[in-house]
């Protein structure tokens, strides 16, 4: 948005070598008056008349009133000075003794002396002036361009980059997998901005406003980008809190003058990414308001209502944080619609594995229906993340193409990151080994639980074994089924070291957390607790604002939250009990399991069920 300058602009001096000159001239004064009067004596007239006498002068200076004289010197001497004042009347005896011992007579005018003394006494203050001058000269020019670029006030500009029309935008919305209910509904809104008389002509409105809500890396962002890359028309991009300064009231300049610029280039687009750095709830918590930010939000929300009805401006948002935001954005008239992205499936997640493949070079082993499967949860962001690491692993090793292989290992490293170099003693790799296989044959007896995809005993991050499923299906409604024996594989490792060496270790400590946490969930908000019955209880959440917690009615009594603890252990000691008497008659296959962890430190699906007998 801001002009280069030109490369015949010339250059104005800098305030800073005014400064510098100020204090030089100001320091060589100071060095000239300083040496000047060290180096003279003053003597009294008479004194000065018996000097001259003794042929002691060489050469003298004479002023109306003063008289100044430098001495003879031996070769090598440094040079003195004798000076003295001179009476108010005529002396001729004084011109008769220089005369007479051939001093050199030097005659100033006074009228000059003074002059040039005046003149270099202030040449300091006439420097400073001269700054003063020229920052008042040089202020009132950028006052004067406070409207085009570079001005004094550039800084209360908006900061949005601008997308012209005609401008080739590489992102489309068929870069844009797994969105498709969000695709439709913004092509709806280009659709409008390119053919308004289509929509007109039925009497329908543009919409003021479009929210995108969903987790990091579904994709809000890229999908602004395919608006820009699919809309023939101006496209204004900028992030929330670049609206925000330290001045109070920069932002809401900043709001005025993006809408300014996008009503002129009318039909346009604006999208503000993570609007709830700007358009947070106000008076929230304890802390109060922040006026820079409310002033901001404010403008925006004013110039939202502002629109006239044949203007062709629609805002888009993103935000991961909906749930912060202040209900006046929300309001009708505002951000008219919502579209929320979530999670993609498995189908959504080869599509983006198929975009994100397609850059880098492959070989025939890709299966990225497998890949696909092993990513459940994963985000578009983290599968592009996933094709990258695997690329940069394959070039690491000195491929020539991606495989499969290099797949895998981004996603372990993806999700429990890079392998440990620290190595176990054997007895705690036996216990590892112990507690894997734990987790391995619960998820083998249970049911409802997820199968195994592999095992291991390679530490990464901060885990030192893991056990992985693979889902058949992405599940979106869990069942209560499906919950409990979820519970009971995380207790299978701590439930194989109490069958097998007959105490406990604090390996378990994440898989207690886990249980712990999805019991809660069961009892307080799924209903699926006999003693609380279908009743939801705010156990366990946050809030995003310091006290807002304090402000909230508690919704339950201090002997529900009782209930809902007691509730929660029995769910997980009951499933605990279970678990101890199942592997009381697999004793064998936890041995086996771990021995042969111990022997390859991973174990895949097909050598685990040939190992274990059901």
């Amino acid at each position: 948005m801001n002009q280069e300058p030109s490369a015949n602009t010339p250059l104005k001096p800098s305030a800073n070598i005014w400064i510098m000159l100020f204090f030089l001239i100001l320091a060589l004064q100071l060095i000239y008056y300083s040496t000047s009067q060290s180096q003279s004596e003053t003597l009294t007239y008479n004194q000065f008349k018996n000097r001259i006498a003794q042929n002691m002068l060489k050469e003298i200076w004479i002023d109306e009133d003063q008289a100044l004289a430098s001495l003879k010197a031996e070769l090598g001497e440094k040079e003195k000075y004798i000076k003295t004042t001179l009476p108010p009347f005529e002396d001729k005896t004084f011109l008769e003794l220089l005369e007479k011992n051939r001093v050199d007579i030097h005659v100033k005018s006074q009228k000059e002396s003074k002059f040039w003394g005046s003149l270099l006494m202030m040449l300091p203050f006439l420097l400073f002036l001269g700054f003063i001058l020229y920052s008042v000269y040089n202020f009132r020019k950028q006052m004067g361009g406070m409207g085009g670029e570079g001005g004094v006030f550039d800084f209360m500009r908006t900061t949005a980059k601008a997308y012209d029309r005609g401008k080739k935008v590489v992102v489309t919305f068929d870069d844009v997998a797994g969105s498709e209910n969000a695709k439709i509904e913004l092509y709806e809104v280009v659709d409008f901005l390119k053919n308004p008389k289509k929509y007109e002509a039925i009497g329908a409105k543009i919409p003021r406003g479009i929210l995108l809500t969903g987790a990091p890396g579904t994709g809000k962002t890229l999908l602004a980008k395919a608006v820009a890359g699919e809309a023939e028309v101006p496209f204004f991009s900028i992030s929330g809190s670049e609206f925000v300064e330290m001045f109070v009231g920069v932002g809401a300049s900043r709001v005025r003058d993006l809408f300014k610029k996008a009503k002129s280039e009318a039909p346009a687009i604006i999208f503000i990414d993570e609007i709830d750095s700007v358009g947070r709830a106000r008076g929230a918590g304890v802390g109060g308001g922040h006026d820079e930010k409310e002033q901001t939000l404010n403008q925006i929300l004013a110039e939202m209502d502002g629109f006239d009805t044949d203007e062709k401006v629609v805002v888009i948002a993103a935000t991961n944080r909906p749930d912060i935001l202040d209900y006046a954005l929300l309001r009708p008239g505002r951000f008219d619609r919502k579209i929320t992205l979530v999670l993609p499936d498995i189908e959504a997640r080869k599509k983006i594995l198929k975009i994100h493949m397609a850059k880098v070079r492959q070989d025939e082993t890709i299966d990225l229906e497998k890949i696909a499967k092993m990513s459940t949860g994963f985000s578009g962001a983290d599968l592009a993340n996933l094709v990258n690491e695997a690329a940069m692993h394959a070039a690491r090793e000195g491929k020539e193409r991606v495989s499969q292989d290099d797949l895998f290992y981004a996603r372990d490293r993806i999700i429990m990151g890079v392998e440990q170099e620290f190595v176990l003693d054997e007895k705690e790799k036996r216990r590892v080994a112990i507690h894997e296989s734990g987790h391995v044959l619960a998820a083998l007896l249970l049911e409802h639980a997820d199968p195994i995809e592999k095992v291991s005993i390679v530490p990464r991050g901060q885990a030192l074994g893991m056990t992985e499923q693979l889902p058949l299906k992405d599940i979106r409604n869990f069942p209560q089924a499906y919950l409990l024996d979820k519970i009971g594989v995380m207790l299978g490792g701590r439930v194989a070291e109490l069958t097998l060496l007959g105490d406990l270790s604090s390996g378990a400590a994440n898989d207690l957390q886990e249980a712990t946490s999805l019991a809660t969930h069961m009892v307080s908000q799924w209903g699926m607790s006999d003693l609380l019955g279908p009743v939801y209880y705010h156990k366990g959440e946050e809030h995003v604002f310091l006290g807002r917690e304090m402000a909230l009615p508690r919704d339950f009594s201090e002997a529900t939250a009782k209930l809902i603890d007691d509730e929660v252990r029995k769910i997980i000691s009951e499933k605990e009990k279970q678990m101890l008497a199942l592997f009381k008659d697999h004793e064998k296959d936890i041995m086996v399991l771990s021995e042969k962890l111990l022997e390859k430190e991973v174990v895949y699906a097909d050598e685990i069920k040939a190992l274990v007998t059901l």
